[in-house]
Parts: structure tokens; sequence; C-alpha cells
């Protein structure tokens, strides 16, 4: 039997729409996509307010129309922006002539998380482990059995903006839809792209998107860090689009084809204006006006993981993803060079949406699969427990 699961996941110049099915077997088959460009949001406002539920209808329409079904119920994905991450470390005493780590000290520790994130405003969305240790063992996911005599964890907490949840609440409503739940974009990218193997070793996932630059740090099942930037790709465009004397949507050309790097073919950029005459810029010219922008966003991105408790080690992975560099030749090598630390690009994890456009859609929609799928006790091994507790 298959079901049908929907979400749409709100970016800073897009609303993107999926449509997927999913058989028993647990094979995800996206059978409609649907992308409508809008104004976004900055300061966790939005920017034209009456044009979002338009865009929400587009790009659910869109998706409808190329799945060949319509939905009712529609998961939702809450932006960095409008998000917050909380950490706190617990611990227990082991119990019993014989002691060992039982479900029961476990959800000893969480209890003791919860009490320290009440009382700050939102709502939590997810509460998950970056860690456990039992005495001054390994770090662990699964320290359930483990003797010894005290149990300490890392657990990390994603708290939403109640407007947001509200607003677009009453928005889908509006366009006759439900909002089936709430879940962060954020977490999702990176639990579906950066392996677990990677997240052990404390990974870096950087999305520089159109108008804001989310920057995460993950660890075992948890975000132990994130800060949003109000810088984007964005701010490129404009600032071309003001040093060129350019339309935005020219500028916005520009910007994509650029390339970064000492080895680029491109030395000019041809732009047809509204008159019809056609400008050609030489490729230094262009750069005279780009790179300030994305000097500035690069040291943005290292001042803020300097600013963080994070600790990187030299094996510590760092991904970028987002439109925003990601999709320019160069630009992974030139984030690479300010960071003076290797960078990777996402592993593809679908043909179909392989650009990292689409990364977020795709990363949310395999954490609402698998939070349904641990939300039955079916799963089996030790992480599917744990996990059902964590998402509680």
């Amino acid at each position: 039997m298959r079901s049908t699961i929907s979400v749409i996941d709100f970016g800073t110049s897009k609303i993107v729409a999926l449509i997927a099915e999913v058989s028993a077997r647990q094979r995800c088959d996206i059978i409609g996509a649907g992308t409508t460009m809008y104004d976004g949001y900055a300061n966790s406002r939005w920017n034209n307010a009456p044009q979002v539920n338009e865009s929400i209808s587009a790009a659910i329409a869109s998706a409808e129309e190329q799945a060949r079904t319509s939905v009712k119920n529609v998961y939702v994905g809450i932006p960095g922006q409008f998000s917050k991450v909380y950490s706190f470390e617990v611990k227990v005493d082991l119990q019993g002539a014989d002691p060992r780590v039982t479900s029961r000290d476990i959800a000893a520790l969480f209890a003791l998380a919860d009490e320290q994130v009440q009382g700050i405003p939102g709502t939590p969305i997810h509460r998950s482990p970056a860690w456990f240790v039992v005495d001054d063992g390994k770090k662990t996911l699964e320290p359930l059995n483990q003797h010894g005599n005290e149990l300490r964890a890392l657990i990390s907490f994603v708290v939403a903006d109640r407007f947001f949840i509200e607003d677009v609440t009453q928005r889908l409503l509006a366009v006759g839809k439900t909002a089936a739940g709430f879940f962060s974009t954020p977490m999702g990218k990176a639990m579906l792209f950066i392996s677990e193997t990677d997240r052990d070793r404390t990974a870096l996932l950087i999305d520089i998107g159109y108008l804001n630059t989310d920057i995460m740090a993950v660890e075992g099942d948890a975000i132990i860090f994130h800060k949003t930037i109000p810088l984007g790709g964005g701010h490129i465009a404009a600032d071309l689009a003001y040093g060129l004397e350019i339309p935005l949507d020219s500028a916005e050309q520009i910007k994509r084809s650029f390339e970064y790097g000492p080895g680029s073919a491109k030395h000019s950029f041809d732009v047809v204006l509204t008159n019809g005459v056609t400008q050609t810029f030489a490729r230094d010219k262009v750069a005279e006006v780009l790179l300030p922008r994305a000097d500035e966003i690069c040291e943005s991105i290292i001042e803020a993981i300097k600013e963080s408790s994070v600790r990187l080690g030299n094996w510590s992975p760092v991904y970028l993803t987002g439109g925003g560099l990601a999709i320019n030749k160069g630009g992974r090598e030139y984030l690479s060079e300010k960071m003076e630390r290797p960078v990777r690009e996402l592993p593809r994890k679908a043909v179909k949406l392989s650009s990292a456009i689409y990364s977020s859609s795709l990363g949310l929609l395999d954490l609402i699969i698998d939070t349904k799928n641990t939300a039955n006790a079916s799963q089996s091994g030790l992480r599917g427990f744990f996990r059902s507790l964590f998402n509680g």
C-alpha cells in the first residue's frame, strides 16, 4: 500500500512544494514538484505578507498538477530564521548493585533537559541527542545496557517561533489546505545529507540562500549550533544591479553564471537592456562589484563559527549548499580558500531534483518520512527505539 505525503518549504526567494508516494517498503518517489518565486522574509517577518497566500497556493497547485492528484494535508518546513537551537548537557547516576543504562535512565535525562527548555519562548519541535557517555567512555547514541556509574548526554532542542506556526496554519487554511505538522528544515537537511559517520565527527553545514545564510554544526542526531546571517546571493545580485546599473533579473543571471577563481573561462557578460541594446561587461568589472560582497559573506561565516562554542577538529567535514554560492563554478573552492579548510559538496540524493536549490525540500521530506516511520514502534533495533523517544 502506498501513501501520499506533501510538504512545503519556505526559502528566502522561493516556495517549494513536493508531493511524494511512499510504499510499505519505504521506497519514496517524488511525483510532483512546484516552485514559486516570492519576496521571502527578513528579521523573522514576511517581506510582502499579502503575497504569501498566493505563492503558497501556486506552488502546491503546480505540484498537484504534475502529480495528477490533489492534497489536503501539508507538512510545513520551518526555516532557520524562524527557529533557535538550544543544547543542554545533563547527567544521572546509574542505580543498582550492578548498575547499567536502562530506558528509565534515558527517560530521566530527557526529563532533565525538558525542565531546562521550559520558559524559553517558542514551541519545541525537535528534541534529539548529540551523544551519550557512560562514565569516561566514548560518545555513543546507543548506551543501553552499558555498565557504569554515571550517564551523561548532550540534548538539543529546535524551538520554533510561534508566529510562524500560527501564521502559516491560517494561510494554509485560507487556500483550502491543513497543516499536518511542522518540522525544522535545517534539521531535515542535516540528517539527510550528512552521514552518521560525519556527524559523529561534528560536521558543519553552510547553506547560502538568497537573503540569508544558515550555519549549522551537527553532531549525532542533533543540531548543536545554528546561526542565521542576513546575507545571501540576493545581496550579490543587488550589488551588481546597482554597480553595473542593470535590471535585477539581469544581475541575477550574471551572479549565477559567474565563475570564481583565476581559471575562469568566462571573460565577459552580455546584458540585454530594456531598450534592446546589448551591453557587455568585462569579468574584471563584474568581479570588482561582486567579490567584496562574496568576501563579506565568507568572513561572516568564519566569524560566526569562531563565536560559537563548537569545537571543530581537522577531521570535521564542512559542506556547502544553497543557491547563493554552491551552484557557481569555483564557488565551493572559493569558500574553502577563505576558511582554510576543505569544503565539500553535499551528496546528491535524487536525480530528478539534484540541484542544490532543492536540498532543503528533500531534507524536509526525508525527516517527515523518518519521523512517521519511528512514530510507530515497528522499527527494529536500538536506534529506532531511541529515535521514538527523541522525537517525543
